[in-house]
């Protein structure tokens, strides 16, 4: 019987192959990364997003240094090796926080980067609520959720909190609004930071709607603070066991956009992403 044959191509390099690999792989992601930009490709440095596109895309005649250093700008600087990672300190299962046997919704605002000032961290909010005409699991008193709530779900979401391809945004400032109603999702805790309560009761209208539960203002509570917010990223210093860190701004006036909502099964399952519009996860829906 002939032996094996050597499905390789005479002259076959693996480390001109690998290259062409990986940079086609790697592309792929930084395309999606930069998906805002999607719709001229060509280099640009014009303004921050573009110029930190064309510094992560690996070219054909970049060498091995340079193929690294962008390389380590888009995995550890814009964070894409950290995506989907939770730092904890301690147990796993001393964070994970009951959801009442219902599942739990989860919307994710944050800062466009380009907003974000110099040295400052970007601000982000997420809020959550509990899907209350649904179990997480099979076997309870209530139906169990299935793809094709999520999916009605995902559907409303995109029609509340999208406009075209990109999310809402609000302003997030001092004004923290509570709405109460354990039992159609919102626990007590339940609260919105905004800058101003007309502003809160928009927000919560939607997303009662989203999870088809009635909205009461009544069941809403407004507190605002005498103190003024602080400027993000001018707040000042102060020193821990002799090294200086910047102040956190206190509840700091900034718009925050719609990225993404998932629903989570209390860490008994991996939660399921409804809509994403950074692309770096896999939603339901696009």
């Amino acid at each position: 019987m002939p032996g094996p044959t050597n499905a390789l191509p005479d002259g076959f390099d693996p480390w001109e192959h690998l290259q062409g690999q990986y940079t086609a792989e790697f592309n792929r992601r930084v395309r999606r990364y930069f998906s805002d930009h999607d719709g001229d490709w060509l280099p640009n440095i014009a303004d921050k997003r573009s110029s930190m596109r064309v510094a992560c895309t690996i070219k054909d005649d970049d060498s091995y240094s340079m193929m690294a250093l962008r390389m380590s700008f888009f995995f550890d600087l814009l964070g894409q090796s950290k995506k989907d990672l939770m730092i904890y300190y301690g147990s796993s299962s001393d964070i994970v926080l009951p959801v009442s046997n219902h599942p739990q919704l989860h919307l994710y605002f944050s800062q466009d980067s380009q907003a974000v000032p110099a040295n400052a961290k970007q601000i982000d909010h997420e809020k959550t609520c509990r899907l209350t005409r649904y179990a997480s699991k099979a076997g309870e008193s209530l139906p169990a959720v299935t793809k094709a709530n999520l999916l009605e779900i995902a559907r409303e979401i995109k029609t509340s909190f999208m406009e075209g391809s990109k999310g809402i945004t609000y302003t997030c400032g001092k004004v923290l609004v509570s709405y109460t109603d354990p039992a159609n999702g919102f626990p007590k805790g339940n609260y919105w930071l905004v800058s101003s309560s007309s502003q809160a009761n928009t927000l919560y209208h939607k997303l009662c709607n989203v999870i088809d539960r009635p909205f009461d203002v009544n069941k809403i509570n407004v507190g605002t603070p005498e103190k003024d917010s602080t400027i993000q990223g001018s707040s000042g210093t102060e020193v821990i066991l002799g090294t200086s860190y910047k102040k956190r701004a206190y509840r700091p006036v900034a718009n925050l956009r719609f990225r993404h909502a998932y629903v989570s099964f209390g860490g008994i399952a991996s939660p399921i992403f409804l809509v994403d519009n950074t692309n770096r996860h896999t939603a339901l829906i696009t």
